[in-house]
């Protein structure tokens, strides 16, 4: 295989046909952004936009990141979780379709943290995000790339949350647009994605004190805090692990307890996330928002936006015109009774 002419850090390449074929598969199930990206090809209005984006590496987002560089953007991905990763669709990303990619599956907080900043290096226009941890280094650390920004995106509650703090902060610099707000994203992409909520915010001593022995802690949370990790490893005498994504930690009492993926984002860490069908809509609203913010005629204001109730719709009518469905148009007279005052009883 040929070494790409691209700056990249990924686990093998030699994975990139595995990886490559997956994505073909995810693409079976992902129409909406087939038929933007089909659009995007041919109107091109991405044109030398540079992206900087830290999602979940899956072949969902790869799918994502095609659509993006077939409109013409210049693409760098980083993941926005050390275990999300599926290592043969970075390498399927960098060595057959030429996209930037900084993720490896496992990788520790320090090269977390470096491929971040390697996406950074990129020198992004726009940013997409899945937990704002990219909006946050940039902020925090690289400001001298800001004046490059001129919006952004976010996926998640725990981005939105964390962003809306900011803009409330006055720490916020550019906009963004909030993917989560979108009815076609969390009332399918939550509801049927994550398929549950979490009761409790976060699993603490008091908890782990009063579990069965052989408990499963899991987190379904973006970030690991949602679970007391440390407060765990002090009650262990040991920790072992026991299977793949499973450590077993022999508590003092002689009680065990198994912690599922790291403490991490369960369906990421230790599967393979959300179906691809779910995700089509979630990131058909992510590649419409960009297009969004790139054909604008002026910058929007600084602030956290909910994505456009038009670009919500569209990716409701193009995905009900995969399925073979179509809606029906109001008629002129029923336009005219809806905008009315004079019709009554």
């Amino acid at each position: 295989m040929v070494t790409p002419a691209i700056d990249y850090d990924v686990k093998d390449l030699a994975l990139a046909n595995d990886g490559n074929n997956r994505i073909e598969w995810a693409a079976r199930e992902m129409p909406v952004i087939r038929l933007i990206r089909e659009r995007f090809a041919k109107e091109r209005p991405l044109e030398g936009l540079r992206i900087s984006a830290c999602l979940h590496v899956t072949t969902e987002t790869a799918n994502l990141m095609l659509a993006l560089r077939d409109g013409g953007a210049e693409v760098a991905l980083c993941a926005s979780n050390p275990l999300s990763t599926q290592d043969d669709a970075a390498a399927a990303l960098v060595a057959m379709h030429g996209i930037r990619v900084y993720a490896i599956r496992g990788e520790d907080d320090a090269t977390y943290y470096k491929h971040i900043h390697a996406a950074l290096e990129h020198k992004p226009q726009i940013t997409m995000d899945d937990g704002a941890d990219l909006v946050a280094t940039l902020h925090k650390e690289r400001r001298e790339l800001l004046e490059h920004v001129v919006a952004g995106t976010e996926e998640t509650t725990t981005g939105v949350i964390r962003l809306r703090a900011m803009a409330k902060d006055g720490a916020l610099t550019y906009p963004i647009i909030a993917i989560n707000e979108a009815d076609t994203k969390h009332f399918f992409d939550n509801r049927y994605g994550t398929g549950q909520s979490t009761d409790v915010n976060v699993l603490d001593r008091r908890h782990f004190d009063v579990m069965k022995d052989g408990a499963i802690i899991a987190n379904s949370g973006h970030f690991n805090v949602e679970i007391n990790i440390k407060a765990l490893e002090a009650m262990s005498e040991s920790k072992r692990n026991v299977r793949r994504n499973v450590d077993e930690h022999g508590l003092m009492d002689g009680r065990k307890l198994f912690l599922l993926g790291e403490g991490r984002l369960i369906n990421l860490a230790a599967a393979e996330g959300h179906p691809a069908s779910v995700m089509d809509m979630s990131f058909a609203n992510q590649a419409l928002a960009v297009h969004y913010i790139a054909t604008r005629d002026e910058r929007l204001p600084v602030d956290v936006y909910d994505v456009p109730r038009e670009i919500d719709s569209e990716v409701a009518r193009l995905k009900l015109a995969s399925m073979g469905i179509t809606i029906d148009e109001l008629t002129e007279e029923q336009e005219k009774y809806l905008s009315s005052w004079e019709e009554g009883t």
